[in-house]
């Protein structure tokens, strides 16, 4: 499996890449997303490019659903996944946006890092991989990402908790409940994070970015 080009500079995929590789070839199970699209995130959104960056946990432990961003299925999957959902509840509710399906690869293309901080996962097996070495990289992207301006969107605690990685700067930081089901009533709803946002990137003079494409 081909390393993103354009991020291949980070320390991780000299230090720790290989090792994670070899546990991954080493586990018998079925392990998710595909290995061809384990760094999708990253190869869709070059560290020039990405103007905004959304922390999830780990990949869907559903076969056919992840594909490596964060949230993203792919467009066939029915029903989306219920934090996909809450998801796009609040885009309605903030934005009035209504997409098509659940896969946010256009998001990504405009800039949107949709990034895990587990780049794989046994199927069936939420949270299987989370400690198989993947914390690095996320440490690293977050620091490489924060050199310039940038607008981190960071559901729940455990991603709140890498704020620490984030350099100081002129960033827009936004924290609220996770859209999970578990919490999304606890502050996720009502958040408006897309809207804000969008406000920050024209307040800087940059394009906004197209949510509902």
């Amino acid at each position: 499996m081909c390393i993103p080009e354009k991020w291949a500079d980070l320390p991780f995929f000299l230090e720790n890449w290989p090792a994670i590789a070899e546990k991954i070839a080493a586990d018998s199970r079925q392990i998710l997303p595909p290995a061809r699209q384990r760094f999708a995130a990253l190869d869709l959104c070059a560290p020039e490019d990405t103007r905004v960056v959304i922390l999830g946990q780990d990949p869907y432990p559903t076969p056919g659903h992840a594909h490596g961003l964060t949230f993203s299925v792919e467009p066939d999957v029915r029903p989306l996944p219920r934090s996909l959902n809450n998801i796009y509840k609040e885009l309605q509710d903030d934005i009035s946006a209504a997409r098509p399906n659940g896969d946010l690869r256009s998001w990504a293309r405009q800039g949107v890092l949709l990034l895990n901080t587990a780049l794989s996962v046994p199927a069936g097996d939420a949270d299987g991989h989370k400690g198989l070495g993947w914390a690095p990289l996320v440490h690293q992207v977050l620091a490489h990402t924060s050199q310039t301006p940038t607008a981190y969107i960071l559901w729940g605690k455990s991603a709140q908790k890498l704020e620490s990685f984030i350099n100081p700067g002129d960033h827009l930081i936004l924290k609220s409940a996770h859209p999970s089901p578990l919490s999304a009533r606890r502050g996720f709803f009502g958040s408006r994070p897309f809207s804000a946002v969008n406000r920050w990137l024209a307040a800087r003079g940059e394009d906004t970015i197209d949510w509902n494409a």
